[in-house]
């Protein structure tokens, strides 16, 4: 293998794939980073078995080949060179990386010993604005659970209903469900979250597409010259839109920000008690109270329109400030139905997502 890439492009490309090589694998090569060259472009792949990303880079290539090297020193090795063109060459399992201040040599294992990248067959293929998904999952992804014990709730589902997809996640404390709008086909997937998140690391801010490829037990995403590749979950999701309220016998409609800072300041004395707030709802005001017996305690409100009955309820107080930072709005409606059912936090004026915090006993 004889190729000249450039630092900025090799750089990008490490930095997409090399965090998914795995240094505490059972296998060693697990993490390297596999480089081989493909129709006149040079294409570098790292997988820990379950997730497998590729990313292809234009290159000008000289002599044909492959080899694996070590992800971690290669990420940071070329993140240091200056801009410019680098040569590889590839010499046994040696390769040679030369450039104007530089030359050095980094020793490989043969690619033959690296694991076969998986492939979709026989999958059904759909499209999505990329960066719609990139705004989705980044509401989302956050209410999924890493908990190894209910593996179906440590993925982010993905499903269609009445020719509309749903992104979907929740860790039974809160739930977060985002409408991307109408898709062709029918979708039900559960993605992994972990794979999840180093795709919302590939998607850049261009407006550009998203290509999805599933079968029954893996799934395909393209966006421009990375491609990754996941494992499904196995199991059946929760049947969570039973527990998302439609209706509600106490609701106010304040100002997002006005929220956020109540509840900040309220959160400061709820770290004994593990983030626990009481809010109350009465005319037309939202208090939220919080007490540290070592601290002291503080009562912090908020203004809004209010619909209903007056009540309160007991919530975790970072789970109820993720929920408001997912939203973009400048409104939020806050609705509940007494002390034991969630509350639902939504957007008066958009209702492409909702977000469900369970109450805590008080």
């Amino acid at each position: 293998m004889k190729v000249q890439v450039t630092q900025e492009n090799l750089n990008k490309a490490l930095n997409s794939v090399a965090r998914v090589a795995n240094s505490r694998g059972s296998l060693p090569i697990l993490s390297n980073v596999l480089l081989k060259t493909a129709n006149g472009r040079l294409s570098l792949s790292a997988t820990n078995l379950d997730i497998a990303i590729t990313h292809f880079i234009g290159a000008k290539v000289n002599d044909e080949g492959s080899i694996t090297v070590p992800a971690r020193l290669m990420q940071d090795f070329v993140g240091s060179l200056p801009a410019g063109v680098i040569d590889l060459d590839l010499q046994e399992t040696k390769l040679k990386v030369t450039t104007d201040q530089y030359k050095s040599t980094v020793n490989g294992i043969v690619a033959d010993d690296f694991p076969t990248m998986p492939e979709v067959t026989k999958g059904t293929t759909w499209t999505v604005s990329a960066l719609t998904f990139k705004k989705a999952l980044q509401q989302v992804i956050f209410a999924a659970s890493s908990d190894e014990s209910r593996p179906v709730l440590t993925g982010v589902f993905l499903h269609t209903e009445g020719g509309q997809l749903f992104m979907a996640s929740t860790d039974s404390y809160r739930l977060a469900e985002k409408n991307l709008g109408a898709v062709a086909g029918d979708v039900s997937l559960l993605v992994p979250a972990t794979a999840m998140q180093d795709l919302l690391r590939i998607i850049g801010d261009e407006e550009t597409e998203l290509h999805v490829t599933h079968n029954a037990q893996q799934v395909l995403f393209k966006v421009g010259d990375v491609e990754l590749m996941a494992r499904l979950v196995e199991g059946t999701y929760p049947p969570y839109r039973k527990l998302i309220p439609t209706d509600f016998t106490t609701q106010i409609t304040l100002k997002r920000a006005d929220l956020v800072n109540v509840t900040k300041v309220s959160s400061l004395f709820a770290r004994e008690s593990a983030g626990s707030v009481t809010i109350e709802v009465k005319g037309g005001t939202l208090s939220i109270r919080s007490i540290a017996s070592q601290l002291g305690e503080n009562t912090a409100t908020a203004t809004g329109d209010m619909k209903g009955v007056e009540g309160s309820i007991t919530l975790n107080s970072r789970y109820l400030l993720d929920g408001l930072n997912a939203f973009s709005g400048e409104d939020i409606a806050f609705g509940f139905n007494g002390k034991l059912e969630p509350t639902l936090l939504t957007d008066p004026k958009s209702s492409d997502y909702v977000h469900l915090v369970m109450p805590l006993k008080s």
